[in-house]
């Protein structure tokens, strides 16, 4: 029971730093554009991150994309010291990249580092590295690595394009006026998909403690039950409702570093640009909440940045910030895993 606890503190502590290290995705260009101050801007994204609970349990009906995280490993091969690594593995990333401002994605550090530790357990207990991953969960994850900053790119482009057709016959200072009160919506609509698509990742993780827990101490209750996902949701209701407010929480702390490189060093952004960007962003989120699918928001509203970027010319993006990015969601999986993995060897030669 101590283990399964500390690692619910862990996994909230992971929830909190998600919110501050994820905070510049749905407010850097609000920031950029100076509609909000940072200081509103970040309890403005903190509210609609929490709002989004009640629009998953309410209108969704569900916690998808926390079961999908429950269930990238294979249950035969999850214990609580491979969650425990996992964690740790995917706090020390998160705050590496926090402090050199670099916006990599939190959802694919916790799963990297879940999988890095399943894999060195399965290897030092049962001399295997096969069957261990659910290939079916994990495949359209890293798929998405690459889909989601894409389909942000073009989604961002296409509404830009749009939105200046439509407007061209409006003055310039009206047309700001007008898009910076929007700006207010389209940041709001992100922060919603912020934190449905975060704040379950958290849930999936603890989901899965949970389960091995009442599972390895021969619990029928949970043993025979058809969906133990939609059993712990049921049973401990109180840690979705935390792990939505953690995450607000966290958001509020801010992540101004990475706000910096997201708001302005990929390329300047205008107010229009800032609604086609966060409009671009949510509209993918919830696309991928609808799949079940655990995305990156950081490169969803990067990709979304760049496709507004191009509408001037392809010069007004940065290219290789752009590319420095790149790097880093490359390698978040590889380096959690690697990294849990000997976490996961050094807490069990204690025991």
């Amino acid at each position: 029971m101590t283990l399964l606890i500390s690692i619910i503190i862990l996994a909230f502590i992971f929830d909190y730093i998600n919110g501050f290290h994820d905070a510049a995705n749905s407010i850097a260009t609000i920031v950029a554009t100076k509609v909000l101050t940072p200081f509103q801007a970040v309890l403005w994204a903190a509210f609609f991150n929490f709002m989004a609970y009640f629009i998953s349990l309410y209108v969704v009906g569900e916690f998808k994309i926390g079961n999908t995280i429950a269930k990238t490993v294979i249950e035969d091969y999850i214990t609580l010291e491979v969650i425990f690594a996992g964690l740790i593995a995917a706090i020390s990333w998160n705050l590496v990249t926090w402090k050199f401002g670099i916006p990599s994605s939190s959802s694919h550090t916790l799963i990297g580092g879940f999988m890095g530790a399943a894999l060195t357990h399965a290897y030092i207990t049962h001399d295997t590295l096969q069957g261990v991953i659910n290939v079916a969960k994990v495949f359209p994850i890293v798929l998405f690595i690459f889909v989601a900053p894409l389909l942000g790119m073009i989604m961002a482009y296409l509404i830009t394009v749009i939105i200046m057709h439509i407007c061209k016959k409006t003055t310039p200072h009206k047309a700001d006026v007008w898009f910076r009160r929007m700006q207010l919506v389209s940041s709001a609509l992100f922060s919603l998909g912020h934190g449905a698509n975060d704040a379950q990742k958290v849930m999936g993780i603890i989901g899965a403690a949970v389960i091995f827990y009442h599972v390895q101490a021969g619990d029928a209750e949970w043993i025979d039950s058809p969906d133990r996902f939609a059993h712990f949701v049921e049973e401990w209701g109180w840690v979705p409702l935390t792990s939505f407010i953690v995450i607000g929480l966290g958001t509020m702390s801010g992540g101004w570093k990475i706000v910096k490189t997201m708001g302005s060093k990929i390329t300047k952004v205008t107010s229009l640009e800032g609604v086609s960007a966060e409009t671009a962003g949510a509209i993918t989120l919830y696309v991928a909440e609808h799949l079940g699918i655990p995305v990156s928001t950081t490169h969803t509203i990067t990709g979304s940045i760049v496709g507004v970027g191009i509408t001037k010319r392809t010069s007004a993006v940065r290219w290789g910030v752009t590319v420095k990015l790149l790097w880093a969601w490359i390698l978040t999986i590889p380096i959690s895993a690697i990294v849990a993995g000997i976490v996961y060897l050094v807490v069990t030669a204690f025991q």
